[in-house]
């Protein structure tokens, strides 16, 4: 056998056995957040100055990042956020917190995962007591928008609309839809078009709309989650 075909099932090899160590529950690798039934969604704003790196996960550089994450220069990855930034703020793992931020003034569905050192975030505080007029309104997200209004007997219209384009060039949709009584929370069940419990989480934070759901309002990969802004 040629030295350059040995090379390549060498070279096969290794990356078969790689990715079968790959680990989506592993505890050092960060996925983004998840729905919690007890606890609702924590916003949390970049407070280091001037910037804060991102943190490798094990499985970053072609699994060969194992020690992290931790505070070393071989850990941090070039990507960062500035003060001001909101993140969507999950797990904790020692020092580091996963996060997922998207801009949300931002165009597209473009996420950005992973841990960030905890001390260079501070949790953001809800809106303690929204009135009816701090919900109405339509509230843009770049996978769709969130109609809030008036509705039967003193509660309020929720609907909200999603679409997500896959690499196929096809797209995945989701939807809600629910009469809801105005509490410092929004919270709700839609047993609607997808049948599996659509169950959907929504706060003020400062100017936005926090929005998060379980994963059963639209087909694979759609979620609401995320920070909307209102139409003016």
């Amino acid at each position: 056998m040629q030295p350059k075909i040995m090379g390549l099932i060498l070279s096969a090899v290794f990356f078969t056995e790689s990715a079968s160590a790959y680990d989506v529950h592993d505890p050092n690798n960060c996925n983004g957040v998840e729905w919690d039934n007890n606890r609702a969604l924590v916003v949390s704003k970049v407070t280091a100055h001037p910037r804060v790196n991102f943190i490798k996960s094990p499985y970053d550089d072609d699994f060969k990042a194992p020690a992290c994450p931790a505070a070393t220069k071989g850990c941090r990855k070039k990507s960062y956020l500035v003060t001001g930034d909101l993140v969507l703020a999950g797990k904790t793992q020692g020092d580091f917190t996963c996060v997922e931020y998207q801009s949300p003034l931002a165009k597209k569905q473009i996420w950005i995962r992973g841990w960030l050192p905890s001390a260079a975030l501070t949790p953001v505080a809800p809106m303690p007591s929204p009135k009816t007029a701090d919900w109405i309104g339509t509230w843009y997200h770049p996978g769709g928008p969130i109609e809030i209004k008036d509705g039967d007997g003193g509660k309020l219209h929720v609907e909200g609309g999603m679409t997500l384009p896959t690499p196929s060039g096809d797209f995945q949709n989701g939807d809600f839809k629910a009469q809801v009584a105005p509490q410092n929370t929004i919270a709700f069940t839609d047993e609607g078009s997808y049948g599996d419990g659509c169950h959907v989480r929504m706060r003020r934070i400062g100017p936005w709309l926090l929005v998060e759901d379980n994963g059963g309002c639209g087909g694979a990969g759609v979620t609401f989650t995320g920070l909307y802004h209102r139409k003016k």
